[in-house]
């Protein structure tokens, strides 16, 4: 069982876990495009997390000409450049389906405000 967690730890990427659900990320990918490669960026809402450890994936969900579009990455992905918070949002709930659902403003996430604390 040890000979797995080791493994485990040597695939997964470091620096990963700094976002939550409700955040607008921006998501650097290689996209392989016959003998070329390149980044594309996925820009949207994170709407859910799952599993843990190498399997951990999340989901990003953005509107693209009227249609929305989610995608599902796995977190600890290789093909993943890095990974860019654009805001933090203020959300009371551990996955956001109900997103879905919504059209137009109804469909925005609060912005987390932080107090800075005094010195």
């Amino acid at each position: 069982m040890d000979l797995v967690k080791a493994f485990e730890m040597e695939q997964t990427a470091e620096d990963r876990e700094s976002f939550r659900i409700g955040d607008t990320v921006k998501v650097h990918f290689s996209i392989v495009e016959g003998k070329t490669e390149r980044i594309q960026i996925f820009e949207g809402l994170v709407i859910a997390k799952r599993s843990s450890g190498v399997k951990r994936t999340f989901t990003v969900r953005k509107v693209s000409y009227g249609v929305g579009v989610e995608r599902v990455f796995p977190l600890h992905s290789p093909k993943i450049a890095k990974i860019d918070v654009v805001r933090r949002g203020r959300v009371r709930r551990a996955k956001l389906y109900y997103i879905r659902n919504r059209v137009g403003k109804a469909a925005k996430v609060a912005e987390l405000v932080r107090k800075r604390q005094a010195n």
